[in-house]
């Protein structure tokens, strides 16, 4: 499994925000593969994965929006149950704390995807990549 790119963006939290900054980036053509949002008083903290990170952080200047790059461990996994608790599971075992995680879905086969912000995130991606491995082979 890979390790991604994810934009860590401050916006304000008010109405529209989150739309003026989607707005901009599909007038890019950039397509956002996951997000998570959160609010915290007077300020939104988003976390983006999108497919074309250099044209999404033009977009990010030039809308005068804070951000900073973060890597993620990025997973595919089958849609049934159990899978999150399984991966989940390995990460605990492993002693890798989730610090936060959130779902895209993949473009071209609208595949299932789980994103987690993880402090060992080559170690993770390691440890992912051996477990949907092994589950692939059952």
């Amino acid at each position: 499994m890979p390790t991604v790119k994810e934009l860590n963006i401050q916006l304000e939290n008010k109405p529209g925000t989150l739309s003026k900054l989607c707005n901009a980036l599909a007038g890019r053509k950039v397509n956002i593969v996951a997000f998570q949002a959160s609010t915290a008083e007077r300020r939104s903290q988003l976390h983006l994965v999108v497919d074309n990170l250099a044209a999404a952080k033009t977009i990010l200047d030039a809308e005068g929006l804070a951000h900073t790059e973060n890597d993620v461990a990025q997973v595919t996994l089958p849609n049934r149950p159990g899978e999150l608790a399984r991966v989940a599971g390995k990460l605990g075992e492993a002693n890798i704390n989730i610090n936060y995680a959130y779902a895209g879905i993949e473009p071209n086969t609208n595949a299932p995807l789980l994103f987690f912000g993880v402090a060992e995130v080559g170690r993770a991606v390691q440890l992912l990549d051996q477990t949907t491995s092994a589950a692939a082979s059952r």
